[in-house]
């Protein structure tokens, strides 16, 4: 069986809570991604999705300016890199989210995703009931 740490992204890019919610958006454009984890040194302390810029940035018109503290989500669930694949798509199907911040401790270590665990050895019908239980109650 196959460990988070084995498919897990590990060249995460980060911003921390001197950025502003422009400068994650920024990031997110330029690296084409969905979302940004928060840390203070190397402990992950919330995470930007570019849902919550819209949710809790654009809609409430916060101004650009806006501390990330303002609409990150600080209530996570993450997974330990000694985890395995199948405890974090179980994770993830739970609570419906598409990205899991791997940590030892407190400290980001990684993001395993859906497009990580598609590079998963499951057989196709394995890899079909992963994506309909994560993505379920997405749409």
């Amino acid at each position: 069986m196959k460990c988070v740490r084995d498919v897990m992204t590990t060249d995460v890019e980060t911003c921390t809570t001197l950025d502003n919610v422009y400068e994650v958006a920024l990031k997110m454009k330029e690296l084409n991604v969905g979302s940004i984890p928060i840390v203070d040194q190397d402990r992950l302390i919330g995470l930007i999705t570019d849902r919550d810029l819209v949710i809790r940035g654009i809609a409430e018109k916060k101004p650009n300016s806006s501390k990330v503290t303002d609409v990150m989500s600080d209530k996570l669930v993450t997974v330990s890199g000694e985890s395995t694949v199948e405890e974090a798509v179980e994770i993830m199907a739970n609570h419906q989210i598409r990205r899991l911040p791997v940590v030892e401790g407190n400290k980001l270590i990684g993001v395993v995703s859906l497009g990580d665990l598609s590079t998963y050895r499951f057989t196709d019908e394995q890899a079909g009931q992963a994506l309909s239980r994560i993505s379920n109650q997405l749409h």
